[in-house]
């Protein structure tokens, strides 16, 4: 599966998902690979892998920390699934530039409301092996199938990625420096 399969398959989901179902979007993705050969799964899986791992920087991490009042190694993870469920127009944009998420519709309604949940969504990270359970009726075969496939490779494509410059979270300065629209929403004007 190549970048625009996987960026089809995530786009089916979101339609689905935003149709007359209403159902939650990770569940929508496990019916949308549900429907694919078991290899086809584990090709989407390291697709995801890779644009999961291509957003693991500090600067969307800061993005994850205001937004989600906090951040940890576990939260950041579920953000970037989050970013990926968001689709491919809006993660393409968070990873140019983090600081557009302060544009969306769902971060502006969330920041308003003082929800500090908005874009984190874990169960996205685990749909593949949902979809793997799904067709063969065996919870363990997604992790021998992906044991085997990823033999002798780098299990972390985000230990791969450029993090960027760390910076202190906690410095209201320098979040407001980097993240400007995103600081104005959850931490209000700047000082000075």
């Amino acid at each position: 599966m190549d970048v625009d399969g996987f960026w089809n398959v995530v786009g089916a989901a979101r339609a689905e998902s935003s149709g007359s179902h209403g159902i939650a979007f990770a569940e929508a993705l496990v019916d949308q690979l549900a429907r694919l050969p078991q290899e086809e799964i584990l090709a989407y899986q390291e697709r995801f892998d890779e644009v999961h791992g291509a957003v693991y920087r500090w600067d969307v991490w800061a993005a994850a920390y205001l937004i989600g009042g906090g951040c940890s190694d576990d939260g950041f993870m579920d953000f970037r699934a989050g970013l990926i469920a968001l689709g491919r127009e809006w993660y393409e944009l968070a990873a140019a530039h983090p600081d557009a998420l302060a544009g969306h519709p769902a971060v502006i309604d969330a920041a308003a409301r003082g929800d500090d949940y908005v874009i984190f969504d874990e169960d996205v990270n685990y749909a593949a092996g949902y979809a793997f359970e799904r067709l063969t009726g065996d919870t363990d075969a997604f992790h021998e199938e992906w044991k085997c496939r990823r033999a002798g490779r780098d299990l972390d494509p985000a230990l791969e990625s450029d993090t960027g410059e760390d910076f202190d979270f906690d410095d209201d300065g320098e979040m407001h420096r980097r993240l400007p629209r995103l600081a104005a929403l959850y931490l209000g004007a700047a000082a000075g």
